[in-house]
């Protein structure tokens, strides 16, 4: 079932052209940038898009504009980890687990779980209730389970299902951010 709209939705996001895809990311980054959980968090965590994801760079460059703390996720396979480290213009960035970029662990600062306000979660599609269908890897549920700060999901309408069968580790999202608005959990 999840793998089946996992590969339904990202067909769906294939389908829209270059123009349309970037009017509608434009749109999500001003919705964001108004939010009063984007204006009052201090340390915001992200990942460095790609392909059809909501670009984040914009996001992380208003942020350093802004004077926040920006930082970006390492997975770790072998534990099943992933730690936060401070992402900067001078970070060295590593190309490593599913091709993605990542801080290198040896050279950037981790941020502790506390100190993070605000969580841009990744996913390829979500429900009303706020619970999504990620990558696959589990990394950002195992990591939510304690995590006490607001969590934020982009996602174009197409990602967005009636209905995920939630299961007892999955953690939804607190605010989810499409081209029409933002939408609260509750």
């Amino acid at each position: 079932m999840k793998k089946e709209l996992r590969l339904q939705t990202l067909a769906m996001l294939d389908q829209i052209g270059a123009e349309e895809f970037n009017r509608y990311a434009a749109l999500i980054h001003e919705h964001v940038l108004q939010l009063s959980e984007w204006k009052q968090a201090k340390t915001i965590a992200l990942t460095m898009s790609r392909g059809k994801e909501i670009p984040t760079m914009p996001l992380i460059e208003k942020a350093w504009e802004e004077g926040k703390t920006v930082c970006i996720p390492t997975c770790f396979p072998k534990t099943k980890e992933m730690v936060f480290y401070e992402y900067t213009p001078e970070t060295k960035m590593t190309s490593s687990y599913f091709g993605l970029l990542e801080p290198d662990p040896l050279e950037s600062k981790a941020v502790h779980k506390e100190a993070i306000d605000l969580i841009i979660v990744p996913g390829v599609c979500f429900d009303q209730h706020g619970y999504r269908i990620g990558y696959g890897g589990g990394y950002y549920d195992r990591y939510l389970a304690d995590y006490h700060g607001t969590t934020l999901a982009l996602c174009l309408s197409v990602q967005q299902v009636d209905d995920l069968t939630a299961e007892p580790h999955d953690i939804p999202v607190s605010i989810m951010v499409s081209e029409k608005g933002a939408f609260y959990q509750k």
